[in-house]
């Protein structure tokens, strides 16, 4: 019989299908936060759930209750003294494993109907979610209802799609029959049963907190297994709403709430005490290269999904729209003050200039345009401070502080006041101009607002650079503007060797560092980057096993 969650989602689900076939527009939630989409008092509801957060203790009745942890401090400067209660990791583990019976039981439908009907249920906070996504963050309001709210859902949805797609492949049963000549044939019933791995840690990250947890999480639920979320230390609240809402409705449906719990802790060795326990046997991080390759290292046998630090970089060789090209590679740079794993760092030009409509522009002269256009493009505060954010993390504040030693400086970083929050770190990008090289200056990620325009010999050594950076270094991202077909057609070339995603010639309203659900294929797997793609079916394959019983007949 089918699960009743499966039958009212099955029209998104379907859409969702239809979607990751066809690699079309689409989306389940929409992204303008329109009184007419989610209702005249959304956003005032949401900011009050929000704010009632604030000096207490969320509430999450899970078991192993060992007192509470509260870690976060907002960019913007807000007191926000939320925290979180504190459960030893056995216990939830044991609680897990303990659901998992019942989850696995409602079969790759019911699961599919029930984290539909968590997603539907986010999705009507999205409000809620987006102010604790801006607050604890930094994003700016817009880019954090987007992305921490209707583009997540979307993102988790597509891994529900994914992971659906993969088990309704695998028949519940079977009748074998093989003919043995004049005796009678060899006859046997086989069922074939889908059971998800174990238990599955999903390890946020600070600056995107729900874009980037969503995937592992939804993945590793409709493939049938108990995850555990562990939030980054300063973007707990958003994983805490989302776990909220997910046990409430297993709840509501029948199964263990503690299918999900959040692992809160203050303590580096907590989280890695629990990626190496035997019975977690999937890990989804993203994050820095240091605690992504321990996890590598340390927890052999497991299946860890990583997405890591790597050089985004453009190639300029020619345009046929300087102007245009100069405002997308400015809005580019701006985006979240660059704190974006697909933001570009290093814009490699040939030392002889590109060629545009107007003639040939210096090397010189295209950093200083470029400049510029940052410049003018962030000249009005309320843009500026909607479009920059606020910087997260301390570290990268250091790291902007010390940006100019890396390189000769095109246009320094500034720090500009917030109107509505006078405490919040808001820096606009600091511009940097080196030769080719000066690798140790512009070859590692420099996370935050700082980007070099890197002088090479000429397009055909841009291209061949561009290609070693993402073997060695790894890149989600990468960008090309000439007007010679010979030219698209040698970079193509490239990151297909090198295995990482080509925009072309972008000058309109799409920027290389934005990534749609459904249709772009977010990481390819196949650089050092990210060692899969959220947007494919190996991202859901081996999150479970299918484990058959056979008799004669």
């Amino acid at each position: 019989m089918t699960h009743p969650l499966f039958e009212k989602h099955r029209a998104t689900l379907d859409g969702a299908l239809n979607a990751i076939r066809t690699r079309g527009y689409w989306s389940a939630y929409p992204e303008m936060p329109s009184p007419k989409v989610y209702g005249e008092t959304a956003q005032a509801d949401g900011k009050a759930a929000f704010e009632a957060c604030l000096g207490k203790e969320f509430s999450l009745d899970q078991p192993g209750r060992q007192g509470s942890v509260a870690t976060e401090k907002s960019p913007y400067g807000v007191t926000l003294g939320v925290s979180y209660p504190k459960c030893d990791a056995e216990a939830l583990i044991a609680a897990g494993l303990a659901a998992m019976p019942g989850w696995q039981a409602l079969g790759a439908e019911g699961r599919a109907g029930v984290c539909l009907e968590i997603l539907e249920r986010i999705n009507k906070r999205s409000f809620e979610v987006a102010t604790a996504v801006m607050m604890t963050t930094g994003q700016g309001w817009m880019m954090a209802f987007q992305a921490g709210g209707p583009h997540a859902q979307d993102r988790g949805l597509e891994a529900v799609a994914y992971a659906y797609k993969a088990q309704a492949e695998v028949p519940a049963e079977a009748t074998w029959e093989k003919p043995q000549g004049k005796n009678p044939p060899l006859v046997m019933k086989k069922h074939f049963e889908v059971v998800g791995r174990g238990v599955a840690l999903v390890i946020g990250c600070g600056t995107f907190p729900t874009w980037n947890t969503y995937p592992g999480l939804f993945a590793a639920l409709a493939t049938g297994n108990p995850v555990i979320v562990k939030p980054h230390q300063n973007a707990v609240l958003p994983a805490a709403i989302t776990v909220q809402i997910a046990r409430e409705v297993l709840a509501e449906n029948g199964v263990d709430a503690n299918l999900v719990t959040l692992f809160a802790t203050d303590a580096h060795a907590d989280t890695q005490a629990l990626a190496r326990h035997p019975a977690v046997q999937s890990i989804d991080f993203t994050g820095g290269n240091a605690f992504g390759n321990w996890l590598y290292e340390n927890c052999r046998g497991k299946q860890v999904y990583a997405e890591l630090a790597g050089v985004n970089n453009i190639v300029i060789d020619s345009t046929d729209n300087y102007k245009g090209m100069l405002r997308n590679l400015a809005f580019t740079l701006s985006l979240y003050a660059g704190q974006m794993c697909t933001t570009t760092q290093a814009i490699f030009v040939p030392a002889g200039g590109i060629d545009t409509p107007e003639g040939k522009v210096p090397f010189d002269q295209v950093a200083a345009d470029l400049g510029a256009a940052v410049d003018k493009f962030l000249s009005d505060p309320a843009v500026a401070t909607a479009v920059l954010g606020a910087i997260q993390s301390p570290d990268t504040l250091a790291r902007i502080e010390a940006a100019p030693q890396w390189g000769s400086v095109v246009l320094a970083s500034k720090k500009i006041d917030h109107p509505e929050f006078p405490q919040a770190e808001v820096r606009s990008p600091v511009l940097l101009a080196c030769d080719a090289s000066n690798e140790a200056a512009w070859m590692e990620e420099r996370f935050g607002p700082i980007a070099f325009v890197v002088k090479v010999a000429d397009t055909a050594a841009a291209i061949a650079l561009s290609e070693r950076v993402v073997k060695t270094h790894g890149a989600l991202t990468v960008g090309l503007y000439t007007t010679q077909q010979a030219v698209i057609d040698a970079m193509t070339a490239a990151t297909l060797r090198s295995q990482v995603a080509l925009s072309i010639n972008l000058t309109g309203g799409v920027f290389v560092n934005q990534s749609a659900a459904y249709s772009d294929y977010h990481g390819t797997g196949g650089n050092p980057a990210a060692n899969a793609s959220y947007a494919d079916a190996a991202f859901v394959a081996n999150r479970f096993r299918v484990v058959q019983r056979r008799y004669h007949v």
